[in-house]
């Protein structure tokens, strides 16, 4: 079965290496499709470019293989790749409805999945970008 990951993955963090662990146990081969700087729209802007952010997620174990998301189509690679699941992060804005209703629109017979949440190991650490962002800023700006 072959799953498959999506995100921006700016600042790799705990959360990031949790999210991919799952995924890649809900399948044989994973994945990660990792966003293009104009398909982050969502969020501020990345503070890694989109290779760079690649190459990181690619050199951690659980990921099979990363890929450039398309500039303009969402689904292209997802097409080309033709995953048995597509497995959000647990606080991913997409709607996972809305993701199953637009891949079978494309003949895709995908299932969607989320993962769940990764708790803090302890007080201090932190898993998001932008509280690590936040913290460079507090502690070094």
């Amino acid at each position: 079965m072959r799953a498959l990951a999506q995100g921006t993955f700016d600042i790799l963090h705990p959360g990031h290496v949790h999210y991919l662990e799952e995924a890649a146990a809900m399948g044989d081969h994973l994945d990660v499709i990792v966003a293009r700087e104009p398909n982050v729209t969502h969020k501020p802007d990345p503070v890694l470019d989109a290779r760079q952010r690649r190459d990181v997620v690619a050199a951690l174990d659980a990921v099979d293989r990363a890929h450039l998301g398309h500039p303009e189509d969402i689904f292209a690679p997802i097409e080309e790749l033709d995953p048995d699941c597509i497995v959000l992060g647990h606080d991913q804005h997409h709607d996972a409805a809305a993701i199953e209703a637009a891949l079978a629109e494309r003949g895709l017979d995908c299932e969607v999945r989320r993962a769940t949440a990764r708790e803090a190991a302890y007080p201090e650490e932190v898993l998001s970008t932008n509280d690590i962002i936040e913290r460079v800023l507090d502690e070094r700006g």
